[in-house]
């Protein structure tokens, strides 16, 4: 069976309202392949355990290399994929919002994006900057269509502020 970009989309969607499932990580085609032989239903891909298989740290890769690693692992598998898109590869809306646009066109169903900044002094996005990205994500996903779902995925338990609370005042 292969399915087409559209019908991945609205499964991941439908699983999205039905409840809770289990979303594995592959690392690469093969493991994918793996986790759908096994009846997984969709996937998430790992940004470090790609970094990690390809020698690299996470958050270490080029947006080019994750994006063509997202396509790898979309045109290996029936299953809907959810990226791993760590901050969005951008450090301003905009430099998100391109970003993004890039990788709804590799075929993912999902994406998430994180608030980590990436600087040691300052770990995270101040709250009023990550929801200004996350909404130039969103803005962006709709503008191709809008059917690949958003996710956006405080890194607050990274940094030692262990709730949602502790980190809107960050």
């Amino acid at each position: 069976m292969t399915r087409t970009v559209a019908e991945k989309r609205a499964t991941f969607r439908a699983m999205h309202n039905s409840g809770c499932f289990v979303l594995p990580n592959p690392w690469d085609a093969g493991s994918a392949l793996y986790l759908q032989t096994l009846g997984f239903q969709a996937i998430a891909t790992t940004s470090s355990g790609f970094a990690w298989s390809v020698g690299h740290a996470d958050n270490t890769l080029p947006c080019d290399a994750v994006l063509e690693h997202l396509r790898d692992i979309v045109n290996a598998t029936d299953l809907p994929v959810n990226a791993d898109f760590e901050n969005g590869f951008g450090r301003d809306p905009a430099g998100v919002a391109e970003s993004v646009r890039l990788a709804v066109d590799t075929g993912v169903a999902g994406l998430s994006i994180e608030d980590s900044a990436g600087d040691a002094a300052a770990p995270l996005f101040p709250i009023d900057v990550a929801v200004e990205r996350l909404s130039a994500a969103r803005r962006a996903i709709d503008e191709t269509g809008g059917d690949t779902l958003l996710t956006g995925r405080p890194e607050n338990f990274f940094v030692g502020a262990r709730d949602l609370v502790t980190r809107s005042r960050v």
